[in-house]
C-alpha cells in the first residue's frame, strides 16, 4: 500500500495531486509492474475525498499507461509505460521540463540551481532502481 497525501490548499486539482503521487510512487519504486491499487471506496475514504475525484486520478493513471484496469478485478501498476513515440515523447519531455524550468526561473532560481535540481532529483530516481 502506498501512502498518498492530498493538500486542498494547492492550486493543482486534488484528481492530479493523487495521479502524480501514483506516478511518483512508480518511479521511486514502492509501487511495482502488477501492484494492485486500492479501490475507489477505499482510496476516497482514505483521503476523505469525493470517489468521482478517484476515478478521475484513475482515468488519467489509465489514460497516461500508468496503470490498467482489469473488469472486476481493480486497478494494476503496468510496466508497458505510456505508448508514445519516440518524437511523441520528446515533445512531452520538453514541454514537461519547459514547464518545471519557466516555475523555478518565476521563483527565483537561476539556471545552476535548477539544473542542481534536475541532477538531484534523477540520481534519487536512480538510487530506487537499484
Amino acid at each position: 500500500m502506498v501512502n498518498l497525501r492530498i493538500d486542498p490548499r494547492k492550486s493543482e486539482p486534488i484528481f492530479e495531486q493523487i495521479a502524480f503521487q501514483v506516478k511518483r510512487a512508480v518511479a521511486e519504486g514502492r509501487l511495482h509492474d502488477g501492484d494492485k491499487l486500492p479501490s475507489v471506496r477505499e482510496l476516497a475514504s482514505e483521503l476523505a475525498v469525493n470517489p468521482n475525484t478517484i476515478v478521475r486520478a484513475i482515468e488519467l493513471l489509465e489514460r497516461e499507461g500508468v496503470i490498467v484496469r482489469r473488469q472486476g478485478a481493480g486497478c494494476f501498476v503496468t510496466s508497458r509505460g505510456a505508448e508514445l513515440n519516440g518524437k511523441a515523447k520528446r515533445e512531452r519531455l520538453d514541454e514537461l521540463i519547459g514547464r518545471a524550468v519557466t516555475e523555478a526561473f518565476h521563483l527565483g532560481c537561476d539556471a545552476e540551481a535548477i539544473r542542481s535540481e534536475v541532477e538531484r532529483h534523477l540520481r534519487k530516481l536512480e538510487r530506487d532502481e537499484s
